[in-house]
């Protein structure tokens, strides 16, 4: 400690270049932080334990359909209080561009899912208007839509009648009662009766079963019990929680911890060259006061020292800045998420990482140049050789 303020002298000698240089490694952090966060939300392990709504969706995939029959079955297993279930419909309004997620829903739907907050009188005509739909204030709000118009939906997977055309009414708007999750309001649903009677491929089929438990203590054992129903059958189930079973869904597009881990790799290779030549111009540009340091009776191994904390501590303070701004933003991306990204900042996991990249870049891009600072000749240097 008793150098660190030569130390510090040094890392500001030139302040231009060590501004720029910590605002590259601030960036990089920050962006490290936001990713890396994201990867630790979807490679979550997802326990059930404690929670009060579970999912039971396909063990094989999300792609694939359970039968409709389960529904009986799973609301008969001790500790469930009611079951919902959705079809995934997939889809478009006037353009691919607007992809917004819509299904088919029981018509208990909505007393399984309480946080969405839906007028009393527009539920019950959604729920008496078979070709009805009820979408978010968000979505409604995007595309100007209004109570009575009719929505003419396309479908890209399930036609109806030899036609793509899905016309619906809209009869209702929810809104989310906790104003945080407000991306969950650009969703469309219809009936499940009106999807289930109209295409013209399957029957009786759904994408996934909502329960909602009596107990959430109970929640282990309930999944476990729901998913011995179909064991060993050709439509294994998996129980898991919302948020896992979201996942599930974002994973289907991508491979999230690949596309992490590539985006990273490029970004910290940059890096390393940055402060990699940022370290060897500040040692070339010292070579005359570190000849006159090792004058004074500084040895090799305390030249080389010097260094490499000067190097060390440039990485971990804009690297640690760079983790305080992705700390800050990642409640908002949390929140944007709908619920998917299930994380209040930045992970302890993503913190410990972080550091030890600190560390490490330091090191790396710090050892040549203190090499060569540690093997100066003080006759050489002084002479300007």
């Amino acid at each position: 400690m008793k150098y660190f303020s030569l130390v510090w002298a040094q890392l500001f000698r030139s302040r231009t270049r060590t501004l720029l240089t910590l605002l590259s490694v601030v960036a990089a952090f920050m962006l490290f932080g936001m990713l890396d966060s994201v990867r630790v939300a979807f490679s979550a392990g997802g326990s059930v334990d404690g929670a009060n709504r579970l999912v039971v969706a396909s063990r094989l995939s999300i792609t694939e359909m359970l039968p409709m029959r389960l529904a009986n079955e799973i609301a008969a297993v001790p500790g469930v209080r009611r079951v919902a279930y959705a079809m995934w419909f997939g889809g478009i309004y006037q353009d691919r561009r607007n992809f917004f997620p819509n299904f088919s829903v029981s018509p208990n739907y909505f007393e399984v899912h309480g946080e969405f907050e839906v007028p009393p009188e527009q539920l019950r005509a959604f729920q008496d208007t078979q070709a009805g739909a009820i979408v978010g204030e968000s979505l409604a709000r995007k595309f100007g839509w209004k109570i009575g118009d009719t929505i003419p939906l396309q479908a890209t997977i399930f036609p109806r009648n030899g036609s793509n055309d899905w016309p619906l009414e809209l009869k209702a708007i929810f809104r989310m009662r906790d104003r945080s999750q407000v991306q969950a309001e650009n969703q469309l649903m219809m009936h499940w009766k009106y999807f289930n009677e109209s295409n013209d491929y399957i029957r009786d089929r759904v994408s996934w079963f909502a329960v909602q438990l009596a107990d959430p203590d109970d929640a282990s054992r309930v999944a476990q019990a729901i998913d011995a129903l179909s064991a060993n059958s050709d439509h294994e189930t998996k129980t898991q929680t919302e948020s896992a079973f979201q996942q599930s869904f974002a994973r289907q597009f991508g491979d999230i911890g690949l596309i992490v881990t590539a985006i990273m790799g490029a970004v910290f290779f940059t890096l390393l060259l940055l402060t990699g030549n940022t370290m060897a111009q500040a040692v070339r540009d010292r070579i005359p006061e570190l000849a006159t340091l090792k004058t004074l009776g500084f040895t090799d191994a305390t030249v080389l020292a010097l260094v490499m904390v000067e190097s060390v501590l440039l990485v971990l303070i804009g690297g640690l800045a760079g983790l305080a701004l992705a700390a800050g933003v990642m409640p908002g991306v949390s929140a944007a998420s709908g619920g998917m990204i299930a994380l209040p900042g930045v992970p302890a996991q993503t913190w410990l990482t972080g550091l030890a990249l600190m560390v490490a870049i330091g090191v790396i891009v710090g050892l040549l140049p203190a090499l060569r600072a540690s093997r100066l000749r003080i006759v050489d240097a002084l002479a300007g050789r």
